[in-house]
């Protein structure tokens, strides 16, 4: 089964790094194995209750100093709608969905900046303060 590399971002600030092979967007729950637990250590089960964003990241290091870019290359054909998310915690990020519906438990976001260390973003509806079309 494929594994994702995953920043679980919790409501509270807190983050756990991993990676996970049993996400799916409609369950409310995935587990997910910490990059720095031992070998054969037990998966740790994520709540998304308790998140405020799943993050399918290139690499864990990323670039803690880097801010995704807010804007979309007006060359290049956005694919999807394109959305802007501002979090309960004042967070916005922009980005493209092909499967935002207001009522859900969530949706995933494709970042609009391409040089982005996320992949994509797994936004928990319950998490956000708006959520707009751009």
């Amino acid at each position: 089964m494929a594994q994702n590399k995953v920043v679980a971002r919790y409501r509270d600030g807190r983050l756990l790094k991993g990676s996970t092979a049993d996400f799916l967007p409609n369950k409310d729950r995935f587990h997910l194995s910490p990059a720095d637990a031992p070998p054969g250590a037990k998966p740790v089960e994520v709540r998304l209750a308790d998140l405020k964003a799943v993050f399918f990241v290139r690499d864990f290091a990323g670039d803690p100093q880097r801010q995704d870019g807010q804007e979309f290359d007006p060359s290049k054909p956005a694919p999807g709608r394109k959305l802007r998310v501002v979090f309960e915690d004042g967070e916005c990020v922009v980005g493209t969905t092909v499967a935002y519906q207001p009522g859900r438990l969530g949706f995933f976001l494709v970042p609009a900046d391409p040089a982005s260390n996320n992949e994509r973003w797994f936004v928990v509806s319950s998490a956000t303060r708006e959520v707009s079309f751009v």
